[in-house]
């Protein structure tokens, strides 16, 4: 069996108790070693096999899950964050389902969920969003036309940005355009749980200047929207507000 394992994004306690489990017990790892941090493999056996996949290609990858599996051993293909989220699962799972193999997903904590805990910010914000927007800027992997980043801004939802910091000017621009205000507060989060995490605080008219002056280029989360800085009474603990398990007061 193969296990996809979310390994959350940096904080080696943010795993699921589920997933360390599979660490302790596998008998090969294949981890993601240019984003996973290597922590989690003082969690493996001694005699477990440890394979840094940073350097490898689909194929080898596959090739390594091929033979061990056929030899009868648990693997762990550890990935960074959740590994439903830009984890490059679906050309794995793909593989294997020709050749048979039996996976698993464990699902893990997202760096964007990691970067709005660290602000201590709430994505969905009554009267404010209550809507998030997952997507990246169009790059050497395209984005279709209809998810261009100044059309999704235009919803003037909560927005997360993958994978796009180092592009900071064109995301700005984009960005301007769709939410038509450059006072629309955002917040950039380097390695967010990680010792060395970062967070940048500005507003679209600022924040690529204050970005590049900190040499921030990789491996950071675009945070945008109304909710950084606005809150909002919900009516689930309204006194006013009835549901299955109260009445309303008044």
């Amino acid at each position: 069996m193969v296990y996809f394992v979310g390994a959350g994004p940096g904080d080696v306690d943010l795993i699921t108790v589920k997933g360390r489990k599979l660490l302790e017990k596998a008998d090969v790892i294949i981890y993601a070693g240019s984003l996973v941090s290597s922590e989690h493999l003082k969690f493996c056996r001694e005699d477990a096999i440890i394979i840094d996949s940073s350097r490898l290609t689909l194929e080898e990858i596959i090739e390594y899950i091929r033979k061990y599996d056929g030899e009868d051993k648990v693997i762990v293909r550890l990935h960074t964050g959740d590994p439903t989220i830009y984890g490059a699962i679906g050309e794995q799972m793909d593989q294997m389902d020709k050749l048979g193999i039996k996976y698993e997903i464990i699902p893990g904590v997202s760096s964007f969920t990691a970067s709005c805990s660290v602000l201590k910010k709430e994505f969905t914000v009554p009267k404010i969003s209550q809507s998030i927007i997952i997507t990246r800027l169009s790059g050497r992997t395209s984005v279709p036309e209809s998810e261009d980043l100044e059309l999704l801004a235009k919803h003037k939802a909560s927005m997360a940005i993958f994978l796009s910091v180092q592009d900071i000017d064109k995301v700005v621009e984009k960005l301007i355009k769709g939410y038509e205000d450059e006072n629309v507060p955002v917040a950039v989060v380097y390695k967010a749980t990680w010792k060395d995490e970062k967070i940048i605080l500005g507003t679209l008219k600022d924040i690529a200047e204050k970005v590049k002056s900190v040499g921030i280029n990789k491996t950071a989360q675009i945070l945008v929207g109304e909710f950084l800085k606005k809150s909002s009474r919900s009516l689930l603990y309204s006194k006013n507000f009835s549901h299955g398990f109260r009445e309303a007061k008044e």
